[in-house]
């Protein structure tokens, strides 16, 4: 394959992108991401709560040049994972909707890997690294810089067509491509997401404490949730949505074209009862492929005690 400009080559990354089922696609110079030491002042302040992997892989997610040496551009993909929610029966708990249908993790590992064999036949030895949220890039602030979305308050990536249902994946390369301007924010004085988080989590504008977020308590954490925030969990089983139930642009979001991210059969709202008798090896059977699994067995039986109680309130 041959093109001849940076120019050229940014055009046809973003339509092979397109392509390949992504719907959105923009592209930024590699460097340094958080000149202001944000995500050093946030891990400081202990909002990453026992996340110690974000604090030991720092150097690297404030740029991604560590990570992939001679690296040139980053490309950041987003796909939208928004479906409406099924009508919710007596006695179930919420999810949050990323989790409804097949893990996302597998769903977009193949087109983003298609995507990044595409970039690097650009030129002679070119070399990738694609990461799907589980390496240490800082995905959302390279998608604001990539012209994707800006950063909510609630630190959600927003795109403006799109809301912030979308899961992000980024390519870093050692080829050259024309990069876009960055987004600007366009929340302006809206505080809504800040306003409908039940545990008052968004601590500021920009900066979430994990300490106090359901979505961490009931999928990150591997403890006891404490007493004092158990009861504003509400009826949510899995992660949390209350942020960007709120936020206004959010209110004409696309469903999603994509089968993988529709909802399973009773994964949206599980039912309460059958966690007290299911078996480890039926919770893993019957959410095999699913996000639901990252809490374990043990968090969902411990997330369903808690809903069950809140729900006898």
């Amino acid at each position: 394959m041959t093109t001849s400009t940076p120019e050229s080559r940014a055009t046809e990354v973003k339509a092979r992108a397109a392509a390949l089922g992504f719907d959105a696609c923009g592209i930024a110079e590699a460097g340094p991401i958080d000149p202001d030491d944000r995500l050093g002042q946030w891990l400081a302040q202990g909002y990453h709560a026992d996340m110690d992997w974000m604090d030991a892989t720092r150097p690297l997610r404030q740029d991604i040049r560590l990570k992939l040496p001679g690296a040139c551009s980053v490309v950041v993909l987003a796909a939208n994972y928004y479906a409406p929610r099924p009508e919710c029966q007596p006695h179930t708990g919420r999810v949050s909707r990323y989790a409804w249908g097949r893990d996302y993790h597998n769903a977009l590992r193949k087109p983003l890997r298609a995507l990044a064999a595409y970039i690097e036949e650009m030129g002679e030895a070119e070399k990738s690294y694609c990461c799907i949220d589980t390496g240490p890039v800082l995905e959302r602030a390279w998608a604001e810089r990539a012209s994707v979305g800006w950063t909510g308050k609630n630190t959600m990536l927003i795109h403006p067509e799109m809301g912030s249902w979308l899961f992000l994946s980024v390519i870093a390369a050692t080829v050259e491509l024309s990069p876009d301007a960055p987004a600007i924010g366009r929340c302006g004085t809206c505080t809504a997401c800040m306003d409908a988080c039940p545990t008052g989590a968004i601590v500021a504008p920009g900066v979430l404490d994990a300490r106090r977020c359901i979505a961490y308590h009931t999928v990150e954490s591997r403890g006891d949730v404490p007493e004092d925030l158990a009861p504003a969990f509400g009826d949510w089983l899995f992660g949390c949505d209350a942020c960007q139930e709120a936020c206004p642009w959010n209110r004409k979001a696309a469903e999603t074209s994509n089968a993988d991210f529709r909802p399973r059969q009773g994964h949206a709202n599980p039912g309460l009862d059958q966690w007290e008798s299911m078996s480890e090896e039926e919770f893993k059977e019957r959410f095999a492929g699913s996000p639901i699994r990252r809490a374990r067995y043990t968090g969902m039986r411990r997330n369903a005690a808690i809903v069950k109680k809140n729900n006898s309130l």
